[in-house]
């Protein structure tokens, strides 16, 4: 028999592949949502024309010193910090000037271990120079881009040593960090803060400006070095105050030219200066606050005097009272607890869904869902085609805190309960294939739900033929479920807050012996495509093998795994081997809970 031999071809370290390699590992750490003007991130939040002008004009001046003076806008959420973020982030782009960006979000799992990549690679694409050290630093260092390398060392290797080449250019350059309080925990905020003003503050580099906006936290402040150009803004600037007045008015008018049933043509004036005079007032300069105004008002279906009216309704002692807003959004809405407990639950979403997946999950709600979608478009990205997400703190928080929700709060079991009821609809229904989140994530949310007599309804009906088809499925080989989901939902049924009588009982031993029977089958099911790797493997040497020993040696009539294996098409010599490797996989399988 003849066979083709290749020889293998030896590179030298520091070959040009080597480089492609380690460039490509960058780039599959990179965390491409934090990337300011990234697809991920549509639709991008941007000052309209003539906006801010003065704020970002004061901020561009600091950013043409060459100095390292760094700058950190703060103020609450709604006040817009992310659009003047993005503003200054084309400037300098357009400029030559922009070094990096990272804007954090919930809305995308970003990895705090992702960020000093991120910030690596976007240097290497500005500054051409220094992409062959960083791309050294990689290969010299196999574990650099690891999760569990210290930032430090990754802030050195892949931003610091690289840009000490560029030290003798006299032009400045910016970095932009946004959100910083949505940063994965509030420690790690205040070290990538500490990090990068100290890493960034030596005199062998350029100048770099960082730019860091968030909330006025605490921890956030302690982090700041001393001296920072802090600008705060507050409900009392007048310059925002401004801002958002332009931006209502062209949105009224925008509003008044193409709604010519409504307003006539030529339109008539609206609304009177008293009214416009009131919004202002309630916007504060809350640009969320004007946006969600203008969402309302314009609202397909509803006459937008009576819907101005709603809002102008109730007076505010303060300005940009956003809480308020919301609790006058959900009340115009024909069932507002249902509407709340539909954000509560799409909050407590394991991770965010489509649009589809989410009619498909809510089948019974699906009127609900796009309601309350459009009621709070400025503040949930819906593009229906990606997925829908709750972006804008303001409203988070509005959800979750009692005392700001009042009478609309949904907490944390009573949304779990929901998703709980969901998925099980979903089994019922037999609508979702295997691969869709409630099979996923069903014993998340019911190990968490509050026991309601609705849960317990559903459950029940779940262990009779639903259930009994989901044994049978696992049997013929054709649909599993993840063996902890069966594991976690029998402790949760057997226990003490949830069991109220015999019935209850009843359900989790149905439940306890389904698990335990597809369980048993999986093991079955592992065995023979554990067999099928092994004995398909048509190699020579094997068959050889095989051929001189396995009949000589009386196995293949002795072997407690042969008929096991038959379908394989071999057996033998190997199958007592096999079943000790059965074994240790059964071993890892059981350690890693898959």
């Amino acid at each position: 028999m003849i066979y083709d031999c290749v020889l293998p071809v030896v590179l030298p370290l520091n070959s040009p592949h080597d480089g492609f390699r380690s460039w490509k590992s960058l780039c599959n750490v990179v965390e491409f949502s934090g990337i300011f003007d990234s697809e991920y991130r549509r639709p991008h939040s941007r000052c309209m024309e003539n906006t801010r002008v003065a704020l970002r004009k004061n901020i561009t001046q600091v950013l043409g010193q060459c100095d390292r003076m760094n700058v950190w806008l703060s103020g609450l959420a709604g006040v817009g910090k992310t659009s003047v973020a993005f503003s200054i982030a084309e400037e300098m782009k357009a400029a030559g000037r922009l070094a990096a960006t990272f804007f954090f979000s919930h809305k995308h799992a970003q990895k705090p271990a992702a960020i000093i990549p991120t910030i690596a690679y976007q240097l290497a694409l500005a500054f051409p120079r220094i992409r062959e050290d960083i791309v050294y630093a990689i290969e010299n260092d196999d574990m650099l881009l690891s999760p569990g390398k210290s930032r430090a060392d990754q802030m050195r290797e892949l931003v610091i040593k690289p840009l000490q080449t560029l030290q003798f250019r006299q032009e400045p350059y910016t970095i932009i960090i946004d959100a910083l309080d949505e940063c994965s925990s509030s420690e790690e905020a205040a070290r990538l803060v500490t990090l990068l003003t100290d890493a960034l503050a030596g005199p062998a580099l350029p100048f770099i400006h960082l730019i860091f906006t968030s909330r006025p936290e605490p921890h956030i402040l302690a982090a700041m070095p001393s001296p920072v150009y802090q600008i705060l803004l507050t409900t009392r600037d007048e310059d925002t105050k401004q801002d958002v007045r332009s931006f209502l008015r062209a949105s009224l008018d925008k509003m008044r030219s193409t709604r010519p049933v409504v307003f006539g043509q030529p339109p008539i004036p609206w609304p009177s200066e008293k009214e416009f005079e009131i919004l202002i007032f309630k916007a504060g300069d809350l640009f969320v606050y004007a946006a969600m105004t203008m969402n309302f008002i314009s609202a397909a279906g509803h006459n937008p005097q009576e819907r101005l009216d709603l809002l102008l309704r109730e007076k505010s002692t303060v300005g940009a009272d956003i809480d308020q807003l919301y609790r006058q959004i959900i009340d115009t809405l024909e069932d507002p607890l249902a509407h709340c407990q539909m954000l509560a639950s799409i909050m407590h979403l394991s991770q965010p869904l489509s649009l589809a997946e989410l009619q498909e999950l809510f089948h019974a709600e699906k009127r609900n869902l796009a309601v309350t979608l459009e009621a709070f478009s400025p503040v949930i990205l819906n593009d229906g085609v990606g997925r829908v997400e709750i972006y804008h703190p303001s409203l988070r928080d509005f959800i979750r805190d009692p005392l700001r929700s009042k009478e609309y709060h949904v907490d944390d079991e009573h949304a779990h309960q929901h998703l709980a009821c969901c998925c099980l609809d979903s089994f019922l229904r037999r609508s979702s294939p295997p691969d869709r989140y409630p099979y996923w994530e069903w014993d998340t949310h019911l190990c968490m739900a509050y026991p309601s007599s609705e849960l317990r309804d559903l459950l029940a009906q779940f262990t009779g033929e639903t259930l009994r088809h989901w044994v049978q499925a696992a049997k013929d080989g054709d649909f599993y479920v993840r063996p902890s989901a069966l594991s976690v939902v029998t402790k949760t049924c057997l226990s003490s807050e949830w069991i109220r009588g015999p019935s209850d009982v009843v359900i989790g031993w149905r439940i306890r012996e389904a698990g335990r029977v597809m369980d048993k089958n999986r093991w079955k099911q592992l065995d023979y495509w554990i067999g099928q790797i092994f004995w398909r493997f048509h190699n020579p040497w094997p068959m050889r093998f095989y051929n001189s020993w396995s009949h000589r040696s009386g196995y293949s009539q002795r072997c407690h795994t042969q008929s096991k294996y038959r379908s394989c098409g071999h057996s033998g010599i190997f199958a007592p081997w096999l079943r000790n490797v059965t074994s240790v996989y059964r071993v890892v399988i059981l350690t890693t809970n898959i």
